[in-house]
């Protein structure tokens, strides 16, 4: 029995699928039951370096989606639409879909695994975090058995090795990005990743695998890296620190108002700059690696560490897909949706305010040079119920000094408040940054 492939796009990762599904020699032998049945492209003029049988391009993607030959679409092209559209048609048509979209997914999919299960038809997206590292079938297979509590990911290769670089060579931001995007390592607009989107929509589907519950997108508390200068990283250096941009989930108990003393777990779901200690396993991933951190019980902590892009790793997990879809066609007694590779979860987390998360603080401040701004700041702190470890004067700027301060655990809501009244100190004349501390 062989399967037939419908593939949507053949730029970076669909060439790279291609690839593999063209030369299964060597490989598993269940790639020699998969045929690329048809490439749907923009423009089918294009000359390509890639070999494809006869007949196989059209530029007529939902065709291929609604194609009654077709077993599976390969969603590859990206973007929202018509990627969204096509995967809906493929699965109105009865096509189990593979994709590598974390946008579609963490903005729709409530609306496409609704309709999958309906349609008894599969949504996988192993490619979707991670590149190459198999961290969604970890978390929905090899860790069913766990109670999650944190999942913790650099998952975003682009700020990953911007951050590295400023690190490294002691540059500004401004300047690694715009040698990341003549390296092709950053889009000419680079929001996506550098403000922190792209991890948002990464950790969104991670955390709803983790807690068996739906993510809503706009839930992810989100803060990119564009504030973070190399002075941060030479003093978070001198602390013990390195910065990362991290995405966090976390359950957490919490006594609301609603339950009174009771307490409800909810979770709490964040992208932001981070100071990570440097004994920290995710403090010397670098470069564009990505790493996922997992701890549960009773595993313990388990780390995930690879390419996050790119060809060759993000095929890998396509293709994965494609495979892991095909082995559970062939065993006719195995009921679709199989419970261990589909989503079904029908409820939304609760998500846990910023202001009530336990986390520590970095701060750095340039005040003028007047007596006393020290004792002010440690009372103005004090009086928000804020416990300082460390306050360090670390430079003079012509009639400013810079002043760097690191708090204990601290509600981010009593942090805040002591912010905006330091902010208004006459003796205070900028925050020049705040990074929370793991």
């Amino acid at each position: 029995m062989g399967f037939k492939i419908g593939l949507l796009g053949l730029g970076t990762v669909g060439a790279g699928t291609a690839e593999i599904l063209l030369s299964p020699d060597g490989r598993h032998p269940l790639l020699q039951e998969l045929e690329i049945y048809r490439v749907g492209v923009r423009d089918i003029s294009r000359p390509r370096s890639l070999q494809l049988p006869e007949n196989v391009l059209t530029s007529d993607l939902e065709a291929i989606a609604t194609d009654p030959e077709v077993d599976i679409v390969v969603e590859l092209i990206g973007g929202l639409e018509p990627a969204r559209s096509l995967i809906l048609q493929a699965i109105a048509s009865g096509k189990h879909v593979v994709t590598a979209n974390k946008a579609v997914i963490s903005r729709y999919g409530e609306e496409i695994f609704e309709a999958a299960n309906a349609k008894g038809v599969y949504i996988m997206l192993e490619a979707a975090v991670g590149g190459g590292i198999p961290v969604i079938q970890t978390l929905k297979q090899s860790l069913g058995a766990n109670r999650i509590q944190t999942v913790i990911g650099i998952v975003n290769g682009t700020t990953n090795y911007i951050l590295t670089r400023m690190q490294t060579e002691g540059a500004d931001f401004a300047e690694v990005l715009a040698d990341a995007q003549q390296l092709g390592y950053a889009e000419a607009d680079p929001a996506a990743d550098v403000d922190g989107l792209d991890a948002a929509d990464k950790i969104a589907i991670l955390a709803s695998l983790a807690f068996g519950g739906r993510i809503k997108l706009a839930d992810v508390y989100c803060e990119g890296i564009r504030q973070v200068t190399a002075s941060d990283i030479d003093y978070a250096d001198k602390l013990g620190f390195v910065i990362k941009l991290l995405a966090i989930a976390q359950k957490n108990c919490q006594t609301t108002e609603e339950n009174g003393d009771k307490e409800n777990e909810l979770i709490s779901i964040r992208v932001h700059p981070t100071c990570v200690s440097k004994t920290h396993p995710l403090a010397s991933v670098n470069g564009v690696y990505n790493a996922i951190l997992v701890e549960g019980e009773p595993i313990g902590q388990l780390m995930l560490y690879g390419r996050g892009a790119g060809a060759g790793p993000t095929a890998s997990a396509v293709v994965s897909d494609i495979m892991n879809i095909a082995a559970i066609l062939k065993t006719e007694t195995v009921p679709i949706p199989h419970p261990l590779l589909s989503c079904n979860h029908q409820h939304y987390c609760q998500i846990a305010k910023m202001e009530e998360l336990v986390t520590r603080f970095y701060a750095r401040f340039l005040t003028r040079d007047t007596p006393g701004v020290i004792g002010k700041l440690g009372t103005c702190f004090g009086n928000h119920k804020v416990s300082l470890q460390s306050v360090v004067q670390t430079g003079i700027h012509g009639d400013l000094v810079e002043i760097v301060v690191v708090s204990h655990d601290v509600k981010e809501g009593n942090f805040q408040q002591a912010i905006a009244e330091i902010r208004a100190m006459e003796s205070i004349h900028s925050i020049a940054s705040i990074l929370r501390v793991l």
